[in-house]
């Protein structure tokens, strides 16, 4: 009897699996629980029915190739392979690809991303920026090859030739196409010159279309510093790129009429202007010969000379008359503002009280005596008059004590 250990027996069990045809290559139904996303990328859950469950894992290659984000609750489509996980001795079922089950869960898919970037303000109509009026160089991000963008070259050229096109090819379905689209768009943004993208792609079905539903390339959108207009599909689709971008055309061909005016209608506007520039211009012209007109009439115009010696004259005369007036005014207030100073200054003049018989003293010093207090005994004192002085020497003395 053989005995086996237990890495021989899982390996001989791995080995059963591996090669069975049926498990190499299938496509399982159930729903996500238990859902996780690792660092290194790899996406681990469990996938179950009412009946039984079996643990998934997709690898970082292929789980960033997904076009929607799986949650717990959600209903898919697996396919992959199945094979044993030897450390813990179990079987798992390694994906490849993992899509919604049914259109119904992919609208589901879209309608919980639209609500998680509207409520982040992406959609807001406050943040949508004005298209430039007459853009010189317009970034494309679409496919190659197709209808889509012949028909918008043909457009923009027709109605705007002096418009630069720079085209970012890329591809606008499968797996790649989301971030091929995210990176154009960045790219496109560090061209200076680019004052205009348009992002968009032909017609087709929901999952050809799922590309401009991802959350990368409305975020790429988001992100652009550069005006954009999401041009996806026909007039009756509608993706999250649409609600994104600062504006949506309903086709391809109408984003490169509203990316550009027509020239054709410029010249008319212009030329339009032009008319009433000039019907503006005559009537001014009009206006001003007649003040003109108007003007050449006036004496001062006619007889410049004359008109304006008389009026001159008649100034000086008037001047003169108003300056002798305020002269002689001046003067009669100047004298009669003296009269009365004279008359009060000589009321305090001390002259006059001297005539009156007063008389002043003064000492040896030359001070006025005011107490006999200030002299002695034979010294010489002063006495002024009215007129002239009297010298005399201090021969007694009485002080008064008042």
């Amino acid at each position: 009897m053989r005995v086996l250990t237990v890495r021989e027996l899982t390996s001989h069990i791995k080995s059963l699996l591996e090669n069975d045809r049926l498990l190499s290559g299938l496509w399982v139904k159930g729903e996500i629980s238990n859902f996780k996303r690792a660092a290194s990328g790899h996406v681990y859950f469990t996938l179950k029915d009412h009946f039984s469950c079996v643990r998934v894992v997709m690898f970082r290659s292929r789980a960033r190739r997904l076009l929607f984000q799986p949650e717990d609750g959600m209903s898919v489509l697996v396919r992959g392979y199945i094979s044993l996980y030897e450390r813990d001795g179990q079987y798992q079922l390694y994906a490849e690809e993992l899509e919604p089950d049914g259109a119904g869960a992919l609208y589901a898919a879209l309608e919980k991303l639209k609500s998680k970037l509207a409520a982040e303000g992406l959609f807001d109509r406050e943040r949508k920026r004005k298209l430039p009026r007459f853009p010189r160089c317009i970034g494309l991000v679409t496919s190659p090859a197709g209808a889509a963008v012949r028909d918008m070259v043909n457009i923009t050229r027709r109605r705007w030739p002096v418009a630069r096109i720079l085209l970012a090819p890329v591809t606008v379905q499968g797996e790649n196409a989301p971030a091929e689209i995210a990176r154009a768009i960045a790219l496109v943004n560090k061209l200076a010159e680019v004052e205009l993208i348009i992002v968009g792609r032909g017609g087709g079905s929901l999952e050809e279309l799922w590309a401009f539903n991802t959350e990368v390339v409305a975020r790429s959108i988001a992100a652009s510093r550069i005006p954009v207009i999401s041009a996806v599909g026909h007039e009756t689709d509608f993706t999250i790129a649409d609600l994104v971008a600062d504006l949506r055309a309903p086709t391809p061909s109408a984003a490169a009429e509203m990316a550009v005016p027509d020239r054709l209608e410029v010249r008319r506007s212009v030329d339009a202007y032009c008319t009433r520039m000039r019907h503006h211009m005559r009537q001014c012209l009009a206006v001003y010969r007649q003040r003109l007109e108007y003007c050449t009439k006036k004496r001062v115009l006619v007889k410049p000379a004359a008109a304006l010696c008389d009026q001159r004259r008649q100034t000086v005369d008037l001047l003169a008359r108003h300056l002798r007036q305020g002269a002689a005014e001046n003067l009669r207030a100047l004298n009669s503002r003296l009269s009365l100073l004279t008359g009060r200054l000589h009321a305090l003049s001390p002259l006059a009280t001297m005539a009156r018989g007063y008389s002043f003293t003064t000492g040896p010093d030359g001070g006025v005596l005011r107490e006999a207090a200030q002299v002695q005994i034979g010294d010489p004192v002063t006495v002024h008059l009215y007129r002239g002085m009297l010298e005399c020497t201090v021969r007694n003395k009485r002080e008064s004590s008042n």
